[in-house]
């Protein structure tokens, strides 16, 4: 019986860095060839990295990428390797994989389907090519095939579906394989990380396994590539709705090859099962992309105002963690490598010593605050290693409010001015707290969650103040959840405190016991009125309709919240087309840039909230 051996790699990429894209592509074909490995496939666009955007409409770019697939070739002998790129063709721009078998490029596959919903806008860079159809390519004065091929290896015939191309129904360009009489699929990947995405890619590759009658191969990108969207690096190999192969997901390598022995394994390897834990996928997801940040915006660390609170001791776990998934995977002295920061450890708990080294928090005291707070500030620092400061902001608080009250001629009081006193304490924070993270030269971390991006629970220039926003794509309920499982699975003490307090801003009088759900309303709440509204696409009315057979609320009650979530959504879009960058981590997200458009300017839903007070 003929075999070939088959290997997938994943690679962590970067727009614009040509040597360093090109170095983790080689160094994966070597050590596939180490391995014995025939037959290499890379993700989609491996050459150039997916989030290029606005680059590919360029010319010069995907000339660029041809030449870096040419020097390539030369790493190829003996080895047959399928690599992404993009390929310009006189105005149109495709997305290709380009197949090179012993140090000669044979044919280049062009993608059919481009993915345009969510976080995808494929369509403004590529063009999608014809079933079928192939066209001659001048590779440097050399005729490649170029469009919908097939090709073979040690006997066995080949072919792609280049990502978007498997999630399109009975169009797939897999069922023309099979007619082809296919026995492998590669599908080649840029997939962004959601939580619990693997489940669903998983059971795409079983059923496209038995739908082709062939074996399924899925690899796909991995890393923070460009900012915002995270890949998980996810390989698969399916046949017959069994997952023969999975590898580690969101690793912080550069690179992963994971080999597969066509024929022999598919006789031989047990089913693989994969365990999702929510809460787990968040953490990795969000330590991985943080550390991308890190090394790829050459900044030399984190700074955080650390209230005490759920949304910024989140974060500082997830950067105590960055730390400590780092250092046990790349080893101490290869992690500090490529996040570029010079560290002689002077203890054993060298993780602890790391996190000082580049994490900065501050507590900003207002008159407001409480020692609650405080306590739990403190000694989450201490728990993580991380360098802690406190102050007070009172004084710069009422040099403020003193010019202003000079200005309009009165005092300022809480019965006439409460969301200006309120704003101006998260507002006096910023500036300086983005002198400590000037003076560290750090990225500094915004706090804002999901919850509050969707009615505007936080303040523009103050705790929306960073350079990045790390938990800006997560709803508060799931934060709140989060940080009871981490204080017990990943042993972090210092959240005793933290998961204590009631969530509140601390921005009004002690004695008036603010809390954020008594402002708004049940977070709880919140999650399902967005999931409605924000990725279902639900009407007023609609939402209305399944919340009050769903959720043990009264009638008057439910619709006042509902009125109150998209009055305040409507309003608050300005805030959020000013957020800092987010990471994209669950199946949906608010950021005008990547998930959900909707105008800076509107009526506000007024005539559909009419509706609800007719019923």
């Amino acid at each position: 019986m003929s075999t070939v051996k088959i290997a997938c790699a994943t690679v962590n990429q970067t727009p614009l860095d040509w040597i360093g894209n090109l170095e983790n592509i080689i160094a994966s074909i070597h050590e596939a060839k180490n391995q014995g490995v025939e037959l290499l496939c890379l993700p989609e666009l491996a050459i150039t990295a997916y989030g290029a955007e606005d680059l590919y409409l360029s010319y010069w770019f995907p000339q660029k990428a041809v030449k870096q697939l040419q020097e390539l070739i030369s790493h190829c002998e003996g080895i047959t390797v399928a690599v992404g790129l993009p390929i310009r063709i006189q105005s149109n721009v495709y997305n290709c994989m380009a197949v090179i078998e012993n140090g000669q490029l044979i044919g280049l596959v062009a993608k059919q389907f481009m993915a345009i919903d969510g976080v995808h806008y494929e369509f403004r860079w590529f063009s999608p090519w014809e079933a079928y159809k192939i066209v001659s390519f001048d590779f440097f004065g050399t005729p490649i095939p170029m469009g919908d091929i097939i090709f073979e290896k040690n006997g066995f015939r080949y072919g792609f579906e280049i990502c978007e191309d498997a999630w399109r129904g009975n169009e797939r360009p897999g069922f023309r394989l099979k007619d082809r009489h296919i026995d492998i699929i590669f599908n080649p990947s840029a997939s962004h990380f959601a939580m619990g995405k693997s489940l669903q890619r998983e059971e795409l590759m079983k059923k496209s396994s038995a739908l082709m009658g062939a074996t399924y191969f899925y690899v796909n990108l991995l890393g923070n590539e460009a900012g915002r969207m995270i890949f998980d690096g996810e390989i698969l190999v399916a046949d017959q709705e069994r997952i023969l192969l999975r590898n580690k997901l969101l690793s912080f390598l550069d690179f992963q090859v994971c080999t597969f022995d066509y024929q022999k394994d598919l006789t031989k390897r047990p089913e693989v099962n994969y365990h999702f834990d929510k809460h787990e996928e968040f953490v990795q997801a969000s330590s991985l992309a943080l550390f991308d940040y890190l090394r790829k915006s050459k900044s030399k660390g984190f700074v955080l105002s650390l209230s005490g609170g759920a949304d910024s001791s989140t974060i500082a776990i997830l950067v105590a963690e960055m730390v400590r998934r780092g250092i046990e995977e790349l080893g101490l002295d290869k992690f500090i490598k490529k996040i570029g920061i010079e560290f002689t450890p002077t203890s054993d708990n060298v993780i602890k010593e790391f996190v000082g080294k580049i994490f900065t928090v501050a507590y900003q005291a207002s008159n407001n605050s409480s020692t609650d707070t405080f306590d739990s500030a403190k000694l989450l620092a201490e728990d993580i290693g991380a360098v802690f400061y406190n102050w007070e902001i009172t004084e710069e608080v009422h040099s403020y409010t003193s010019k202003i009250e000079h200005a309009i001629g009165r005092k300022l009081t809480w019965e006439q001015d409460d969301l200006t006193l309120q704003n101006i304490q998260a507002r006096a924070r910023s500036p300086i707290i983005w002198m400590l993270a000037n003076i560290n030269q750090a990225l500094l971390l915004s706090t804002s969650n999901r919850s509050e991006g969707d009615v505007g629970y936080a303040t523009m220039d103050g705790d929306t103040s960073g350079s990045i926003s790390p938990i800006a794509a997560v709803d508060k309920h799931f934060v709140l959840q989060w940080l009871q499982w981490a204080e017990k699975q990943l042993n972090y003490g210092g959240l005793k405190k933290v998961n204590s307090l009631q969530p509140t801003a601390e921005l009004r009088p002690t004695e008036n016991h603010q809390t954020d759900e008594a402002d708004l309303m049940p977070y709880s709440l919140i999650v399902e009125i967005e999931r409605l509204a924000i990725r279902d696409r639900r009407s007023p009315m609609d939402i209305y309709l399944i919340l009050q057979e769903e959720l043990d609320y009264s009638d008057e009650q439910l619709k006042d919240y509902i009125k109150k979530f998209f009055r305040l959504w409507s309003r608050n879009q300005w805030k959020r087309e000013r957020l800092a960058p987010s990471f994209h981590l669950d199946e949906f997200n608010v950021d005008p840039k990547t998930w959900y458009r909707f105008p800076i300017l509107s009526n506000g839903y007024e005539e559909e909230l009419q509706e609800l007070d007719k019923i």
